[in-house]
């Protein structure tokens, strides 16, 4: 900051000036060279005043995590119930379905090989838990409930409770 010192005849104290362009043009200089030194954190690891762009990855992510809510390996956070509602696990599948024939050629090839990886496992989940579920309902250790106007649903297991659209939550 720049200070100019005077002496006024009239006055018994010095006369201070700021110069407000110098120190505007400093401030401006200062952050500028914040961030240009700031270390790069990892994805995630930004606080609440920072926030990164969301990514391609990130919907796929949610997407593919509903799907596996649904399938019943994620436990619901506050129940730490899990839940099995196989339309809703496959309407997941499907809207990443959608999205790949949509971005068709305009992916980067890691997008594109993470996309095609997550749904061929999502897939391949999907159709163990369907059969799971089948071969329990066949051993007498589920029982079908209703669907709520939603086909081909699960089956509930004794203790089992009923979750959205006629899922199931899963004793934890």
């Amino acid at each position: 900051m720049a200070f100019i010192h005077t002496r006024s005849p009239h006055l018994s104290e010095p006369k201070l000036i700021i110069d407000s362009d110098w120190k505007s043009a400093a401030q401006a200089e200062k952050e500028k060279l914040a961030a240009a030194s700031a270390p790069k954190s990892a994805p995630g690891a930004q606080g609440d005043d920072e926030r990164r762009e969301v990514a391609f990855e990130d919907i796929v992510g949610m997407l593919a995590n509903q799907a596996l809510s649904f399938m019943g390996f994620i436990p619901d956070p506050y129940s730490g119930q899990a839940m099995v509602s196989l339309p809703y696990a496959k309407l997941h599948i499907d809207m990443l379905t959608i999205l790949e024939a949509k971005t068709k050629g305009n992916l980067t090839e890691s997008e594109l090989a993470a996309l095609t990886k997550i749904l061929s496992q999502l897939r391949m989940a999907f159709v163990e838990t369907t059969e799971a579920v089948s071969r329990a309902v066949q051993e007498g250790r589920l029982k079908p409930m209703s669907q709520q106007g939603m086909a081909g649903g699960p089956a509930a297991a004794p203790g089992a409770t009923p979750g959205p659209a006629g899922g199931l939550v899963m004793p934890g």
